[in-house]
């Protein structure tokens, strides 16, 4: 990753962070390499991470991140305090997306937070100026679906969740969301 990557990544970890309560059991959808656990360490009570790029499972006293899809890899029986996904929603397929809403809800523990970012489109022009000039590396850019932030709340709110916090960071560019199980 490039040092610009590096910069958004930690933005968005701090954004999430905030909505993390002390003590909690947090899924990482698209953990990448755990660097959200490292992060909240000393917040966290514990935690996962999917991710299909891993090439194989990681343990630390902390964190356990695994190759592969969610749900499919969840660990049989584990739920969670806190689902986190950060940059990864408009990477899911947009027929996926009402699955991927009903998963969170049945692997919440009561009152669980799904907590997420997500880009305003405007954010795939930036993205490919920034790699034109090797600035970024762009992660699997190719995969934005063209989902518009604004649709987060439509998708997540209503029959599962309500929301509690909506708010757009680095300069309107990207959305920070969270919702509650109802």
């Amino acid at each position: 990753m490039k040092k610009l990557d590096i910069i958004l990544q930690n933005t968005r970890i701090r954004k999430a962070a905030k909505f993390i309560r002390k003590g909690d059991e947090v899924l990482d959808i698209g953990s990448v390499d755990g660097v959200m656990f490292e992060k909240l360490r000393h917040v966290i009570n514990g935690g996962t991470g999917i991710d299909p790029t891993l090439e194989q499972e990681i343990k630390t006293d902390v964190y356990h991140l695994i190759p592969g899809y969610f749900p499919d890899v969840v660990p049989q029986g584990k739920t969670f305090d806190a689902i986190t996904m950060l940059a990864v929603l408009e990477h899911i397929p947009l027929d996926k997306q009402q699955a991927l809403v009903e998963n969170c809800w049945k692997y919440l523990n009561k009152n669980g937070r799904v907590i997420i970012t997500v880009p305003s489109p405007a954010v795939d022009y930036v993205l490919s100026v920034l790699l034109f000039f090797k600035l970024v590396d762009g992660m699997a850019l190719e995969e934005h679906y063209g989902f518009e932030a604004k649709d987060t709340d439509k998708l997540f709110v209503g029959k599962y969740f309500k929301m509690i916090h909506h708010s757009t960071f680095q300069l309107g560019l990207n959305h920070l969301f969270v919702f509650e199980k109802i």
